[in-house]
């Protein structure tokens, strides 16, 4: 696999493609497969993190990731594209359906799941998959975050409820306690495996836990995104956050020009929109940073944070930075406990 420009993890083939549909959407199936996860979560939760390119079968040079990819027809792409994921949350779903069904590795069992319990609905499991070199099913919940560190708020300097969405509904704390608390925990009900068995073949049936605990389903995590830190003071990472997690920079707007001016070296800038938060995009997506500010000044107070992307052409890497209204945030969720 060629060299990436950097940690954003998309080859340079990939980021020379034009700036269309199809391209688009092999940078981010190629940023996902290869970006960390956010956080690990505390026990007792059982839960192992996303699936590697081994278990799908993307890390043999013969066979790697890039040319994988290149192999994906257009219309199997445009499922990840439709009218009905336009959301962020949607359109990750969809990519990882296209990882999990068609990676030489693994097959896609089922999605989206939902548990009733007398016609009221406990939840939903994400994805239920297994590997060419196991048969047993494994259950994969996913989310894609992006995520504000706040120098002043909440807890302690290290606190995940200081890390809070663009738009000050979520935190990363209440994120956590969601999975931890109610959508990993679920698949381990008898109810879920009841819903389960009736997607599964007798190849890949599984025995209820109150029947063989041993045979409890395997339990995996994909939380993909970026920390984004303040550009104006120091914030240490959240607890839990892994060592290699994506990082990005915000500021106030106020504060751009100042930021712009301590990068010291020639930059280009993309204006990301959803849902192509993932990779960077293609060559043609950048313009002179002067083009792009007019843009976003003009209706940053009405439509809130903007995230950008920088190229630095002369180092071959990219940055990202989340420019925010001087008003931001205008709200900040409660804090929410993550153990007890």
């Amino acid at each position: 696999m060629p060299t990436p420009p950097d940690a954003e993890g998309v080859s340079r083939e990939l980021y020379r493609l034009p700036v269309h549909a199809s391209s688009s959407l092999l940078r981010d199936l190629a940023w996902l497969a290869l970006t960390p996860d956010l956080v690990e979560l505390p026990p007792p939760i059982p839960c192992a993190g996303r699936p590697t390119l081994q278990e799908l079968g993307l890390h043999k040079r013969e066979n790697s990731l890039v040319e994988w990819l290149l192999t994906l027809s257009p219309a199997l792409l445009a499922t990840a594209n439709d009218r009905r994921a336009t959301r962020l949350g949607h359109y990750h779903e969809r990519l990882w359906h296209i990882l999990l069904d068609h990676a030489p590795g693994t097959r896609l069992l089922a999605r989206n799941m939902r548990i009733f319990h007398n016609r009221t609905t406990l939840g939903e499991l994400d994805m239920l998959y297994r590997t060419r070199a196991n048969s047993a099913p494994v259950h994969l919940e996913v989310a894609i975050k992006f995520y504000l560190g706040l120098p002043e708020g909440p807890g302690e300097a290290t606190s995940p409820s200081r890390w809070i969405g663009p738009g000050g509904l979520d935190s990363l704390a209440l994120k956590c306690r969601h999975l931890h608390r109610h959508q990993l925990p679920l698949s381990a009900t008898p109810l879920a495996y009841a819903t389960l068995a009736q997607w599964l073949t007798p190849r890949d049936a599984l025995a209820c836990p109150q029947e063989q605990p041993a045979a409890a389903l395997t339990q995996r995590l994909a939380m993909p995104g970026v920390l984004f830190y303040p550009w104006h003071a120091p914030l240490p990472p959240p607890q839990g956050a892994t060592d290699e997690h994506r990082q990005g920079l915000w500021c106030f707007l106020n504060d751009w020009p100042d930021l712009a001016a301590s990068l010291a070296t020639p930059f280009t800038m993309a204006w990301l929109q959803k849902p192509h938060w993932l990779a960077p995009p293609g060559q043609g997506a950048f313009y002179q940073e002067s083009v792009v500010m007019h843009g976003i000044r003009q209706f940053i107070d009405q439509r809130g944070p903007q995230q950008v992307m920088l190229y630095f052409p002369n180092q071959q890497r990219f940055k990202r930075i989340f420019i925010v209204p001087n008003s931001w945030p205008r709200q900040i969720p409660l804090p929410a406990v993550l153990k007890g």
